[in-house]
């Protein structure tokens, strides 16, 4: 019963303390590099804002495929506590750039490992493949380029097409105020034909036929004989 106690008292002193919450995690965990350009190695680190946890050191190195262990770069941090940010956990990035990528061998897992004066914790760490550009890549990019482009602009083009097949309109019918008046020149055209031009066999007035003409003469002149 008394060990049980000695590790439930030891478990909360670490909740106090704050040793439970320091960790060390490093994401994404695979990444792809070409060659001549850099890498970055990432690295949060959690703690307590506590003066014993604000003080620690980074470092940062790699392990090849070989499994030979090369330093990077290390530096050492003293944090600030903000006001009233006491106790409570601090979620700090400390990510490296390493540039460029001399060569293939480069590829390996790189790691990020933080030091306080009691513990220290290291990432899981991020595998790395550093590859290289070849013409034939570079080449092939290319030639999906020009041979996906011209598919993506294939329904414009089609679009295109068959708005130049479909038929052109047909021009709208006279409206139909101008057929009125053409039918009414047409009437009045038809009339003014008939009044110059009498039907044969009917007198224009004011004119008298030749044979009543013969007719008056002859009684005139009867009366004059009598």
């Amino acid at each position: 019963m008394i060990p049980n106690l000695k590790v439930i008292f030891l478990f909360l002193w670490l909740l106090q303390c704050g040793g439970g919450n320091v960790d060390v995690r490093q994401e994404p965990p695979i990444q792809v590099a070409l060659l001549k350009e850099g890498i970055t190695i990432p690295c949060k680190v959690i703690f307590p804002y506590m003066p014993k946890y604000t003080k620690f050191s980074i470092c940062y190195y790699w392990i090849n495929a070989l499994d030979q262990k090369t330093s990077i770069h290390s530096f050492s941090k003293n944090v600030a506590i903000p006001p009233g940010a006491e106790n409570t956990t601090a979620t700090l990035f400390y990510n490296y750039t390493v540039t460029p990528l001399e060569n293939t061998s480069s590829t390996g897992t790189y790691y990020c490992k933080v030091k306080w004066s009691d513990i220290q914790k290291t990432g899981r760490g991020v595998f790395v493949l550093v590859r290289v550009l070849s013409i034939a890549a570079t080449a092939l990019l290319l030639w999906k380029r020009k041979v996906l482009c011209p598919r993506r602009s294939q329904p414009n083009i089609l679009r295109q097409k068959v708005e130049t097949q479909l038929p052109s309109a047909s021009p709208p019918p006279p409206p139909v105020y101008d057929s009125l008046d053409v039918q009414q020149v047409d009437v009045y055209s038809s009339l003014e034909n008939n009044t110059n031009n009498p039907p044969h066999g009917k007198n224009l007035p004011g004119k008298t036929p030749k044979k009543q003409e013969t007719l008056e003469d002859s009684s005139d002149t009867l009366y004059e004989n009598i």
